[in-house]
């Protein structure tokens, strides 16, 4: 009788790598003004909470072997938290971002700043608009990249050009996911977990087509934030109200690590926001 071999376990194929990440403690955060459909006024803001929160955050990422780099906040500048948004830095190369809203327009100048005392090869300030992270994920052989509400295709040409990689443009058409990295998570360089509606039907099929082994998650998970996540290829730290997207992890051999982002939320923002990566370069003969 012929013996059957086990299949492999999802889990074995996942490898965490050590991560440096940029992350600003949200010392002035508030919501005094709308600039996406997330943010109230009205509704008030527990800072206490919000610094508790991001200070968990920061403990769980250190303690699974990540560095944090911490920016010091601006007076004025409440949504300076979002770190994610500062710029794209991949190899040693740093492009800091130019903000599409007066309200933080700002913060780019904020963080050239902090960029231009690091050891970086290079560093330049966008010409055009880009929000950083928040539209650019940076996936080995490519950098994906959000349009439609913060950023603009002139600016993916000019993030291609600067870090000698092809730039993937995926359209956005629903506003309550107006960054790519609110809408799609890289977990490893040849996985990926989004959510199909947030994209326009052409997007969808570019998506399907580079990831046909992406995980697919619901209006849930995206509504609560979880695919606004960070991932070392391994462990994933998400909104623990992404239930959905935490099994669908679990089932590919991910480690889910629950993070409750829910005050910073307020602004539009959640784990992923929080968190800029400062990428090293892995780029793979042939790409993918």
């Amino acid at each position: 009788m012929t013996a059957i071999a086990p299949s492999p376990d999802p889990a074995a194929a996942r490898v965490a790598t050590p991560r440096r990440y940029v992350m600003c403690r949200p010392e002035h955060f508030t919501v005094s003004y709308t600039i996406n459909p997330w943010m109230d006024p009205k509704t008030p803001v527990d800072r206490p909470r919000a610094l508790a929160q991001w200070d968990i955050l920061r403990a769980k990422l250190e303690s699974y072997g990540h560095t944090v780099d911490v920016v010091p906040g601006e007076p004025g500048l409440p949504d300076m938290v979002f770190a994610a948004n500062s710029g794209v830095v991949i190899g040693g190369r740093a492009l800091s971002a130019r903000f599409a809203h007066e309200e933080r327009a700002a913060e780019g100048p904020a963080y050239h700043h902090w960029f231009s005392g690091r050891d970086l090869a290079d560093l330049a300030p966008a010409s055009e608009t880009n929000e950083g992270e928040g539209d650019f994920a940076y996936a080995g052989s490519r950098i994906l990249a959000g349009v439609g509400f913060r950023c603009s295709l002139s600016a993916h040409a000019e993030v291609e050009q600067y870090f000698g990689l092809p730039v993937v443009s995926l359209e956005l058409v629903d506003p309550r996911f107006y960054h790519l990295d609110t809408a799609l998570m890289v977990l490893d360089d040849d996985t990926i977990a989004y959510y199909p509606a947030a994209f326009s039907p052409a997007a969808q099929d570019v998506l399907a087509a580079l990831y046909p082994d992406a995980i697919v998650a619901d209006e849930n998970d995206a509504l609560s934030f979880g695919l606004n996540g960070v991932s070392d290829g391994q462990h994933v730290f998400l909104d623990p109200g992404a239930t959905h997207l935490i099994a669908a992890l679990r089932e590919r051999g991910f480690q889910p690590v629950p993070v409750d982002m829910s005050e910073l939320r307020k602004g539009g923002g959640g784990v992923k926001c929080c968190v800029l990566e400062q990428h090293s370069r892995r780029d793979r003969v042939g790409g993918a």
